[in-house]
């Protein structure tokens, strides 16, 4: 899993994108961020994500310090994800990042009705 970034002369936001860009990423995170949770459960908050997609996913994330993994010895295994300390300060990012989506989606609802109406009128 190489990344293509420059450490020494990257920008900052490329590289919190780098860690945290993409579709799931951030959404994974979010999910985590409410407790530790176990793979099946992951799977089954993001269900158009597919398997192999969250497991790199969280491969990345792990490799990155945002999460942690612990798996236990038992059979079946069983293995816990969670976030770090370091993964929780991306809280407050991911926070707002869900506030400007609840906006925007209100602003397109709000088009989209104005739209309609007007359509109707005519």
């Amino acid at each position: 899993m190489t990344r293509k970034y420059n450490w020494k002369t990257g920008c900052d936001v490329e590289a919190t994108l780098s860690v945290v860009g993409g579709r799931w990423k951030p959404i994974l995170v979010c999910h985590l961020l409410g407790g530790p949770k176990r793979f099946g459960e992951i799977r089954r908050l993001t269900p158009n994500a597919t398997e192999r997609m969250i497991t790199l996913q969280l491969r990345e994330l792990e490799a990155d310090g945002v999460i942690s993994r612990e798996v236990f010895a038992e059979v079946p295994p069983r293995v816990l994800y969670d976030v770090t300390a370091f993964g929780r300060t991306l809280e407050p990012i991911l926070q707002q990042m869900q506030s400007w989506g609840s906006a925007f989606k209100s602003r397109k609802f709000a088009e989209e009705s104005e739209s309609e109406s007007q359509a109707a009128v005519d």
